[in-house]
């Protein structure tokens, strides 16, 4: 399982935790391109190339944008839950602000509620100008179990070696 219970305490232990969330972030955030670069229960911050990540009109995809979102909101609802437990996203808004048509777009996810069973955090994507792209709102359940027969990665294990 991957172990969420311990807390970063020097630059080491954060570049290895952040490996290993990296490492875990699950397909949808490989095929986006989503690289976390900070994370903790209270505050998690990734980056996501806007190219491959288009509509037709060579627009950031909305989708893309809310899929970004989602990613920092759950895995920093994720740490909240501890080990353990899991993050099941259950309610996710967005309000779309400004086109983005190229370069990197970043995602801070800042915790409003952090319960023993829901935590909400707040979403904001920017643009390389530090300009809104996207503000999202996450309410995750913290659940004892993953849903409907899920698995949680285990450490240094890749998908195919998933266990319960």
């Amino acid at each position: 399982m991957l172990d969420v219970s311990r807390t970063a305490t020097s630059t080491d232990d954060q570049i290895n935790m952040l490996n290993e969330l990296n490492e875990h972030r699950g397909e949808l955030g490989e095929r986006l391109g989503i690289v976390l670069t900070e994370a903790s229960a209270q505050r998690v911050v990734a980056t996501m190339p806007v190219a491959g990540n288009r509509q037709p009109y060579g627009l950031l995809h909305g989708g893309a944008s809310v899929a970004l979102a989602e990613t920092v909101g759950s895995v920093a609802s994720m740490l909240s839950a501890g080990a353990d437990r899991v993050a099941v996203g259950i309610e996710i808004n967005a309000t779309h602000h400004r086109a983005v048509t190229d370069g990197v777009v970043t995602a801070v996810a800042t915790q409003v509620h952090g319960g023993s069973t829901l935590a909400t955090y707040d979403i904001r994507v920017t643009d390389e100008a530090g300009r809104a792209v996207c503000t999202c709102r996450l309410t995750c359940m913290l659940r004892d179990r993953p849903p409907a027969g899920g698995k949680v990665p285990a450490p240094g294990s890749g998908d195919a070696d998933r266990k319960p």
